[in-house]
């Protein structure tokens, strides 16, 4: 069996080809049908069987690039994002349960951006930007907050605009702008312009963007997560609550005001009034739902301590 590293090798070569060259590695291996992740994630689950591992792991890590693609502005060498994330892929194996009905990706992009994002916070925890409580606030809020004033892309804050972010977050406008200039760094040998007349950043031709199987399954696991949190959610309204909202929010064909009023004998206003009340109890559970996964991630991530070199079980990354 191949040994494979961790990340993009460390060498003399420049950066972009070095991760040029680990992309082409990781493309060699084959994504896995539905019946063959199953069958391999019950074969480690039951018996550490680090062939299989090794399967599931490598029928993945294109999955990881993407999602470290997503943090190629945050200042940190993709080398490291990446192996981070594989580091999230391969816990979560450990703790995929494949007799539940998902499939391994869907389970797996919540502890790839674990990490990715633990270590990132982790590495700016040697920027003084206020308390962790204040580096987690502006790291998953302020370009929301940007967007909502009209800023996009690296464009700096106004000294007016800082004071606005820092008074709905809570923080201080110092920690704002010192925040919004770490996550306008770049990595200049990545994200370096392909050519002088091109927009096209190097790392963006480095990945493969053809349709493929992995992105088509995502896509369709990501759609029944959402139905998943969804029905889940409803389960928090009253009958009346959950049929108003049903037939008119979540049919092809919506009831009006009037006709339900007409069925339950109310008037226009008070079915508004329900609906309203129903949207709001039902994002404020699928918001809840959302927060204890990513809770219930981030402790088992602060809990894991160096699993894979630890572990015996492992026996490293991806065996020989």
């Amino acid at each position: 069996m191949t040994t494979l590293a961790l990340s993009p090798p460390r060498s003399s070569l420049p950066v972009e080809e070095s991760l040029a060259l680990y992309l082409a590695e990781i493309r060699k291996f084959p994504l896995l049908s539905v019946e063959e992740e199953h069958g391999l994630a019950r074969d480690f689950t039951l018996t550490g069987n680090q062939k299989s591992l090794h399967r599931l792991v490598t029928s993945h890590l294109r999955l990881v690039v993407k999602v470290a693609m997503q943090y190629k502005r945050y200042g940190l060498p993709m080398a490291d994002l990446i192996a981070e994330g594989n580091l999230g892929l391969i816990r979560a194996i450990q703790k995929f349960e494949p007799d539940k009905g998902f499939r391994l990706s869907t389970y797996a992009v919540w502890w790839i951006r674990a990490a990715v994002n633990e270590y990132v916070l982790n590495s700016w925890s040697l920027v003084k930007i206020g308390t962790a409580s204040t580096r987690k606030r502006l790291f998953y809020n302020l370009r929301r907050m940007k967007a909502k004033l009209g800023i996009y892309g690296d464009k700096p804050l106004r000294d007016e605009q800082a004071e606005e972010i820092a008074r709905t977050l809570d923080v201080s406008v110092d920690d704002v702008l010192a925040m919004d200039a770490r996550l306008n760094r770049r990595d200049g040998s990545l994200n370096a312009m392909a050519g002088a007349e091109s927009d096209t950043e190097r790392l963006e031709l480095l990945v493969d963007e053809r349709p493929d199987q992995e992105s088509a399954l995502e896509t369709t696991e990501e759609r029944n997560r959402s139905h998943h949190l969804v029905h889940t959610a409803l389960g928090t309204l009253n009958e009346r609550e959950k049929d108003i909202l049903t037939r008119r929010k979540l049919t092809d064909d919506p009831a009006t005001l009037e006709s339900l009023g007409e069925d339950y004998g109310l008037s226009r206003e008070r079915i508004r009034q329900i609906e309203a009340r129903a949207l709001q109890k039902l994002e404020t559970r699928i918001r809840e739902l959302i927060a204890t996964e990513h809770r219930n991630i981030r402790q088992a991530l602060q809990r894991w301590k160096n699993p894979i070199l630890a572990n015996p079980k492992m026996g490293g990354v991806c065996p020989a």
